[in-house]
């Protein structure tokens, strides 16, 4: 039950973005239309932001289910841009009426886990810590946050399938290099210790 109101508030929520933007709908507006009381949703949700940033993620997590390995990473960005292109008018009357940190922290929560699976995998049997694995991680997530919030901002009119293409192609290798990189820097420092 409790996952099917937050579903049906979240349908609410996307059907009023569609008639008016973010900061002019109400929690009455979108209570009265899922036909909950108001007590419901702040059982779930602090704020409206807190839903909208739930929606995001929660749109992210199906698009990604499954695909947070090397070799299906590529699918799982195309994912991230097909469930923001499939909520494009959710997504730019949100970019328009949040502040960009709230949008850039909903996207960081939407492509870490990708990215960081992606990571773990290729890190199994190197030497290299927890710390370096986030950083790299992190470091990624920031480049492509980046790129998915130009992409926003311009309208999404460009075709996403080419600018995850590019992702791509200048990612491919780099996470195994990085990886590489800091277990073999590690090592250096160590020896350069004794």
């Amino acid at each position: 039950m409790s996952n099917t109101t937050k579903q049906g508030l979240e349908a609410s929520l996307k059907r009023m973005m569609l008639k008016k933007p973010l900061d002019k709908i109400t929690i009455r507006d979108i209570t009265e239309d899922c036909g909950v009381g108001r007590m419901a949703f702040y059982y779930h949700f602090k704020d409206i932001y807190d839903l909208v940033e739930w929606s995001c993620v929660e749109d992210a997590s199906r698009a990604l289910q499954g695909k947070k390995t090397y070799d299906t990473w590529h699918e799982g960005l195309l994912q991230i841009f097909e469930a923001v292109l499939e909520n494009k008018p959710f997504i730019l009357n949100a970019y328009r009426c949040i502040s960009r940190d709230q949008m850039e922290n909903f996207l960081f929560k939407l492509t870490y886990d990708l990215i960081r699976g992606v990571v773990d995998e290729q890190s199994q049997g190197v030497e290299i810590t927890e710390e370096d694995k986030t950083f790299i991680a992190e470091f990624y997530k920031y480049s492509f946050v980046g790129i998915l919030l130009d992409w926003i901002k311009q309208g999404m009119s460009t075709d996403y399938r080419i600018i995850a293409e590019k992702i791509s192609t200048t990612m491919h290798g780099n996470v195994s290099n990085s990886i590489q990189n800091f277990a073999r820097g590690s090592r250096d420092f160590t020896d350069q210790g004794r």
